[in-house]
């Protein structure tokens, strides 16, 4: 294989680096490092697919090494950033109060984000209607989304009175699990062309994004919650038009 052909795979490898890496250390207590090792994974995970075009370097093997770096870097990390996550504060707040049984049973429930993000990713790989758009959210942006989360809340206790549930993650693991392997059409931000007709819902969509982060910056908000609004507007925005079309 030549150099040329080789230079996307190198990329999805340091994918793959990036969210093993992450993976280590959600288990070792580092969750911000694990979160910006997966917001890296995600940056490597748009440019080896760019690359690929670029270089016309497509390749069997190329996909199925993307497919199996995005279930590491963008469903086995975020499982574990969660699992650790609820694991801390059931453990503070809930130990002695339930039977210690409930506790780890619910505490293995993010777990299933990872089966749903491999179901999401088999499913791209042999589903032909997924060329122009996707069918379930797609991994990265699911992964964002709990990042987001994750990081936004360390530094704002806004949302501890719903966080600070038994519940709270057990139901949105499944909620974010079942998004992954749903059946909602979802655009995807790659433009064949410039144009504004068949664009339209990608340009109005960057508008927005950019007017976001500026108000965010403005505000003195993190980053994070403007990653979070952003992937929030996505799926509801998706979701709400799926829903409207089913209605007609």
């Amino acid at each position: 294989m030549s150099i040329r052909k080789s230079i996307p795979n190198f990329i999805t490898s340091l994918n793959l680096i990036c969210g093993t890496v992450a993976v280590i250390m959600a288990f070792r207590g580092y969750e911000l490092w694990a979160v910006y090792l997966i917001l890296a994974a995600a940056v490597f995970d748009f440019f080896d697919g760019f690359a690929a075009r670029l270089l016309k370097a497509y390749s069997p093997m190329g996909k199925e090494l993307d497919s199996l770096a995005d279930l590491v870097s963008f469903g086995l990390a975020p499982s574990s950033l969660i699992y650790m996550r609820y694991s801390e504060l059931v453990s503070d707040a809930f130990s002695g109060k339930f039977p210690i049984f409930i506790i780890e049973a619910l505490s293995l429930v993010p777990v299933i984000i990872a089966v749903g993000s491999a179901l999401r990713l088999a499913k791209f790989n042999v589903d032909t209607r997924q060329s122009e758009t996707f069918i379930g959210v797609p991994t990265p942006a699911n992964a964002i989304l709990i990042i987001s989360f994750l990081h936004y809340t360390v530094f704002n206790p806004h949302f501890f009175p719903f966080e600070y549930t038994l519940w709270f993650w057990p139901l949105a693991s499944l909620l974010l699990s079942w998004l992954l392997v749903s059946n909602i059409p979802m655009f995807s931000l790659k433009m064949k062309s410039l144009g504004w007709k068949e664009n339209k819902v990608r340009f109005v969509f960057a508008g927005a994004a950019v007017i976001a982060a500026a108000a965010v910056a403005i505000s003195g908000e993190k980053w994070s919650l403007w990653l979070m609004l952003l992937i929030l507007s996505y799926i509801l925005y998706n979701s709400s038009v799926y829903i409207a079309g089913r209605h007609e």
